[in-house]
């Protein structure tokens, strides 16, 4: 009795093992990324621009096509690419600390030009590379390095909700977002790539799909306690679903 594969790993990654912590989100990320470019038959012609972070491990994993930006700088990167390649996929991947912090200004302005780029932001409610410190994402009480006795948001402000606030953009075209946590939520956050890069396909304007993902190693928590926290802690602060959706066929 001969068996028959049931999985197989896309040609949109390499066969490099992994280097992220157990119960990180990031590889997760990576595979349904690179699924959703390959079933658009895009590979050939996809750029990503990976910044410092966690985030910048992708060109370890995507076999594709992948450049590297300046901590922040990541959709002034692929603002570039895109503006100069009109015809590639151009794909900005960043973490929390990258996008919401120290790149704010830069994703708030490509997103209000109507760039034609996609972004997939990981929410980890952290800075994962440096050690675990508070972002703008960290949530209310969040135990951090840099908040030893959990982020007081009357001094450090709440958290950022990334989707809703560039959904009310109008060059934002699609603003969703998923979790990585559970097998349907993984194929709904699939799906929200796919619909992202149609977008961009159709050449109508910004895409931005946000992604919860734990991060075990500096919440503290192990990969199982970790999912239980995303899923009862997290996910009522950042709710699941679609904010903004423009892509062909739908509705605006």
């Amino acid at each position: 009795m001969s068996l028959k594969p049931i999985f197989t790993r896309t040609p949109g990654l390499k066969t490099t093992p992994t280097s992220y912590c157990p119960g990180c989100g990031h590889g997760v990320a990576h595979r349904l990324m690179a699924e959703a470019i390959v079933e658009l038959g895009a590979r050939g012609r996809t750029i990503a621009v990976a910044p410092v972070g966690c985030a910048v491990y992708g060109y370890d994993y995507w076999n594709f096509d992948t450049t590297e930006a300046a901590h922040g700088r990541t959709p002034a990167v692929a603002t570039a690419i895109k503006r100069v390649l009109p015809d590639r996929m151009v794909i900005s991947y960043q973490g929390d600390g990258d996008l919401a912090s120290i790149g704010l200004a830069e994703i708030m302005h490509a997103a209000n030009r109507g760039e034609r780029i996609t972004v997939i932001f990981i929410n980890n409610t952290n800075y994962g590379m440096t050690g675990g410190q508070m972002a703008p994402t960290t949530l209310a009480g969040q135990i951090t390095t840099t908040t030893p006795y959990g982020r007081n948001v009357d001094e450090t402000g709440h958290p950022l909700k990334i989707a809703e606030l560039l959904a009310a953009l109008p060059g934002v075209k699609y603003s969703a977002r998923g979790a990585l946590h559970k097998p349907g939520l993984i194929r709904k956050a699939k799906s929200y790539i796919l619909n992202a890069l149609k977008i961009q396909e159709a050449n109508l304007g910004f895409s931005i799909v946000e992604l919860l993902s734990s991060c075990p190693a500096n919440w503290g928590l192990t990969p199982v306690k970790a999912v239980e926290h995303l899923e009862k802690v997290m996910t009522p602060v950042f709710p699941l679903g679609v904010f903004k959706d423009e892509t062909p066929g739908q509705e605006g």
